[in-house]
């Protein structure tokens, strides 16, 4: 727990599916996504059963916040590299410094795996996100390119 604050980050597990995928629901709510909540629920079973993601929640009482990462791996560094693809603070709970512990969370998992890093992809306009990304000491990297193909 975190003093003063009455928070907890920990490792997300099945038992936490149903308020899990209420915070991720909302979360894609934000990206303009339809309300699903069966499908967020599926995924993160998905996910999670698969161990392809590890989750982190935020909890006062009960969750509140939560982040996902990716496993990736980075071929010039021989390297595991973690991509931080998910990051979700309810609105009632922004603005205490959750996402700033949750981030710190990240970079913890980050030497726990001997990983090279942790990488992000935001909208430019999310301009609280890329304040606090700066701020926790992501770089943005201007020097490359991101492209996207949809083939479908």
């Amino acid at each position: 727990m975190i003093p003063d604050m009455g928070i907890t980050i920990r490792e997300a597990t099945l038992n936490d599916l149903e308020v899990l995928a209420k915070l991720f629901d909302s979360y894609r709510i934000f990206y303009r996504k339809p309300s699903n909540i069966a499908g967020a629920k599926e995924f993160l079973q998905q996910r999670m059963s698969r161990k392809e993601s590890i989750i982190f929640i935020a909890e006062e009482k009960e969750p509140v916040a939560f982040a996902q990462l990716y496993p990736l791996f980075s071929s010039t560094r021989m390297k595991r590299l973690w991509l931080l693809n998910d990051l979700f603070v309810h609105p009632d709970f922004r603005r205490k410094g959750i996402a700033k512990l949750l981030v710190a969370r990240c970079h913890q998992l980050v030497k726990e795996t001997n990983a090279c890093g942790v990488m992000l992809e935001t909208e430019r306009d999310n301009i609280i996100a890329n304040q606090l990304y700066a701020k926790v000491g992501f770089q943005l990297i201007e020097s490359n390119f991101y492209f996207h193909e949809n083939p479908l």
